[in-house]
Order: C-alpha cells, then sequence, then structure tokens
C-alpha cells in the first residue's frame, strides 16, 4: 500500500507560531512522547519518505505500528491548531460555547447555561451564523422545558417558535443564493465566458431567478453579498464589464459596512475586490487599477488576513492582474521582471496552487514573452497550457491558446509545420462545435486565413494582402458581443497590423498604448 502523505504535509504547513505551540501543548504531557519524536523527523524531510523513517526509528517499539502513530499524531496536530485559533474563528468560538453549554445542562446548572446561551446568541446573530443560531435555540428551547417543570411561566414558547422560523427562512434563503453561485461559478470555471446556447441558458437561468431578478430577495446581508456576487460573475460570462463592476462594487460595499462580514468568509472578500480588477483592465484605468492592487496586498496586515490559503489568493490576484497591466500597456521589460519571482513563489506554494491558477498564469507568460519577442520561450510556455490541461478546466484559455500556437510557430517561422497544425486546430474547433452546438465565427475565419498564408508562403507569394483582408474580416466579426472575447486572451488585431507594418508586435501595442495616451 502507497504511503499516505496526508501528516507530512499538514507539519509542512505550519508556520513556526504554529509548531512553536503544539511543541509548547506536548510539553505540558508527561512520559516519553513518541509522536513528537516522528514530528521532527518528518518535519526535517523535504520529501515523504516513510522508509527512511522505518529506518532511523528501527530499534524504536513504536515504529512497529507506525500507521497508528502518524494517526495519533495527525489528530493532535489538528487539537492544537484549533486551541490556536479558537480565539481567531467565529465559528470555534461558537462550537465550544455549544460544546460548554452541553456540559452545564448535563450537569443541572441551568442558571449558568442560560446566560452563555444568551451570549452566545449574540454572537451568532451579529455574524449572522444562523446554523449556530438555530442549534443554541434549540437548547433554549430545552432550557424553557426546564423553567415550566420548575413552574416558571413568564417566557412565551410561540416567540421562540416565531423567532426559530425566522431563522430557518434565512438558513433556507442562504442556501438558495449558495446554490446558484455554484452553478454560475461551474460555468465560468469550465470555459469562462459565455459563447454557445448551452451556456448561454445555464447563465438566462440564473438570471431569471426570482431571488436574482426580484427586489429584496435577500433576507441577510450575507445572502445579499452573494446575490450581487453572482449578478457580478453571471456579468463577466456576458463579458458585460459595467454590469459585472456596479455588482461587485455592491458586494465589496456590503462587505466594508459589515466588518464582521470580511473577519467570517475574508477570502469572499479578496474575490470580490479582484473582479473589480477586470472593470479597470477593460477601462483602461491603470491608475485605480493599480490602486485597488496596493490595497488588496495591505490587507495581509490585517486580522483575520494571515492565512496560508488568503496569502495564495492575495499573491494570485494582484500578481496576474499586475503583469496583464504591464502586457497590455506593451511594457514586457516589466513584465518579464516579474515571471522568475512569480515561478519562485508558485513553487513555493507547490501544490495548494491550484490547476486553473496554474492554466491562466502560463497564458500570461507566454504572451509576455511573444511581446518580448522572445518567441521559443512563449511557444515552451504555451507548450505547459496545451498539454497539461484539464479536460473540462478553462476550456477558454485552452482553445484560444490553440490559435496563439499558429501565430507563434509563424513568427519562429516554422512553415512546415504550419499545414499540419492548421488541420489539427480545425478539427479541434470543429469537433467542439458539433458537441456544444456553436459556430465559433471568429476561430473559423482566423484559421481560414492561416490556411491563406500557409499557401502563400509555400509559393513564395506576398502576405500583406492576405494580413490585409484578415484584418478587415476579423474586425468587423469582433463587433459582435461573442466573439469579441477573443481579444481577452491576445491582441489579434495589433499583431495583424504588425505583419503589415513590418513593426515588432511588442513596439506596436506599446505605441498604440501611449497614442491613446496622447503621448
Amino acid at each position: 500500500m502507497k504511503p499516505s502523505h496526508e501528516l507530512f504535509r499538514l507539519i509542512k504547513s505550519l508556520s513556526k507560531s504554529e509548531k512553536r505551540f503544539f511543541k509548547l501543548m506536548s510539553s505540558l504531557q508527561s512520559g516519553e512522547k513518541n509522536y513528537i519524536k516522528l514530528f521532527d523527523s518528518i518535519e526535517k524531510q523535504n520529501e515523504y519518505n516513510e522508509d527512511a523513517i522505518k529506518h532511523q526509528f528501527r530499534e524504536e517499539t513504536f515504529i512497529k505500528h507506525l500507521p497508528s502513530e502518524k494517526n495519533h499524531l495527525y489528530k493532535l496536530i489538528l487539537k492544537s491548531l484549533r486551541s490556536f485559533y479558537s480565539e481567531n474563528s467565529v465559528s470555534a468560538i461558537l462550537a465550544e460555547h455549544i460544546q460548554s453549554i452541553e456540559i452545564l445542562y448535563n450537569k443541572a446548572l441551568y442558571s449558568e447555561c442560560s446566560k452563555l446561551v444568551i451570549k452566545a446568541k449574540k454572537t451568532a446573530e451579529s455574524h449572522e451564523r444562523f446554523y449556530y443560531l438555530f442549534e443554541l435555540m434549540k437548547w433554549e428551547k430545552m432550557l424553557l422545558e426546564e423553567e415550566f417543570q420548575s413552574g416558571k411561566f413568564d417566557r412565551d414558547l410561540n416567540k421562540l417558535i416565531k423567532a426559530e422560523q425566522w431563522v430557518i427562512k434565512r438558513l433556507r434563503n442562504l442556501a438558495e443564493y449558495q446554490i446558484l453561485y455554484s452553478k454560475i461559478n461551474y460555468v465560468f470555471r469550465q470555459g469562462g465566458y459565455v459563447r454557445n446556447e448551452q451556456e448561454w441558458e445555464i447563465v438566462n437561468e440564473i438570471q431569471s431567478h426570482e431571488l436574482i431578478k426580484g427586489k429584496n430577495t435577500a433576507l441577510s446581508k450575507r445572502a445579499a453579498a452573494t446575490c450581487y456576487y453572482v449578478k457580478g460573475l453571471c456579468a463577466i460570462t456576458n463579458n458585460d464589464v459595467e454590469d459585472s463592476f456596479e455588482n461587485f462594487s455592491k458586494v465589496v460595499h456590503i462587505f466594508e459596512e459589515n466588518p464582521n462580514l470580511i473577519q467570517d468568509i475574508p477570502k469572499q472578500y479578496i474575490k470580490s475586490l479582484g473582479n473589480l480588477f477586470y472593470y479597470y483592465i477593460g477601462n483602461d484605468d491603470y491608475e485605480k487599477l493599480f490602486e485597488l492592487i496596493e490595497k488588496m496586498r495591505a490587507l495581509k496586515t490585517k486580522l483575520g488576513f494571515n492565512r496560508i490559503d488568503i496569502e495564495i489568493r492575495i499573491f494570485i490576484s494582484t500578481t496576474y492582474f499586475e503583469m496583464l497591466a504591464y502586457e497590455r500597456r506593451g511594457e514586457y521589460e516589466k513584465a518579464l521582471g516579474m515571471i522568475s519571482p512569480l515561478k519562485s513563489k508558485l513553487q513555493e506554494f507547490g501544490d495548494k496552487v491550484t490547476k486553473e491558477d496554474e492554466i491562466v498564469f502560463g497564458h500570461i507568460i507566454a504572451n509576455i514573452y511573444f511581446g518580448a519577442k522572445q518567441y521559443r520561450e512563449a511557444l515552451r510556455q504555451l507548450n505547459v497550457v496545451l498539454n497539461d490541461n484539464e479536460n473540462n478546466l478553462r476550456q477558454d484559455i485552452y482553445s484560444f491558446s490553440k490559435l496563439f500556437n499558429l501565430i507563434i510557430h509563424y513568427e519562429i517561422g516554422n512553415y512546415d509545420l504550419l499545414d499540419y497544425l492548421i488541420k489539427s486546430t480545425e478539427r479541434y474547433f470543429n469537433k467542439r462545435s458539433k458537441v456544444l452546438k456553436y459556430g465559433y465565427e471568429f476561430e473559423a475565419s482566423f484559421i481560414s486565413y492561416f490556411k491563406k498564408l500557409s499557401k502563400a508562403l509555400k509559393q513564395g507569394s506576398r502576405t500583406c494582402q492576405i494580413f490585409k483582408d484578415m484584418k478587415e474580416e476579423l474586425a468587423i466579426l469582433l463587433r459582435k458581443r461573442n466573439e469579441r472575447v477573443a481579444l481577452e486572451y491576445f491582441d489579434y488585431l495589433t499583431w495583424i497590423d504588425a505583419q503589415i507594418e513590418s513593426t515588432p508586435y511588442g513596439e506596436l501595442k506599446k505605441l498604440y498604448y501611449n497614442s491613446s495616451l496622447g503621448k
């Protein structure tokens, strides 16, 4: 049986403070502690090697039942982490209160139990933790029953029942919004922008849902934030940056007006801020973009944001959009300077970085190398995206990478390969069109012109007129909402201009940006 790496990954995820706390907790126990020996041994390893551990402790008795020792250590570390974060997590505080309430109740200390229920309810209400509130009301009813048996009838049972129904209603309301969020998130993670009928139907169904299109349908601040978040994601999939910005701005406003929400679900706050980047990029408002990047990076020092998952999300979002900004402005030297530190940081995060993040970064890095005229590096990076892609993850990036692949080979001068690559790419889109029952007009036009380019190159003919015709046709297609999303992945029109004017793509991109500023 293959050794489990779960304990190794948990130990390697611990911060210095968490390790120190674990050792302190362990020191309070008397006697020999084999689990500390095991902990220290695993901590020193760069990769998990169970054979090395067995060899190291071959004279020890505990090594004969290593699986149970590993399981014991795993549980102790988690117990230590629960204690370490018990004062910072509202869930941990409420769970601890409920456990204490149960203990007090079982000891018939009803007065003390009732005081703790009241205290815990205030916390649950202020943080909109309806599940815990529902559980606390269960204890409240049990305490009320004890009061009745003692002859105390000064409390109203109907009032408590109505309050319980109020909580149940909000629990159900929030759950329904979270289901809608899961649906639109699935569409975006699978294909990015909506371009075919199947995806349109899913998005339209969500947008038409009474909880989304209706007024005052959210029964809590948390539900309202989720509602606007769903609307914002729908707008992104429709490539409607204005509507997206409006809705995510409302989400951010709800969070910032309710600090408890930020403390409870900081990652959703981070994602909401991150989604505002799309608007600033789409409107070339780089001043606001960099202001927001700095605002997000500054959050790392605030309470509730000192978690590895938050650190990763802040780094991923801010780094990607900073690189994208430099790429859009043709500032390739600045963008190139970010690649090496980025790769080092991603390596440091290891498997905590998602496959989607790897794909997204792979594509932007390929764009940067291309703009810097490092075509072979661009090809090498793009091949990572093309060869290491999940079947159903971000098919939008994978599809447009197919077209980008043709462009890079053209720039390198791999003309002998073009025919094969064009046919392969055309087969891919034909197959995809049949499955999704959607005709990719932009892609079809692009491929048809590459066929003409390939033929002209074989015959030694001039290609300038082909590029001029290509630009005219693609420019018309890119006016359509479902086709203009192509420009989110590569600046095709500027590349065509670069071929017509015999100017490097990166230089022309920078020139166009400076011209837009009146420089």
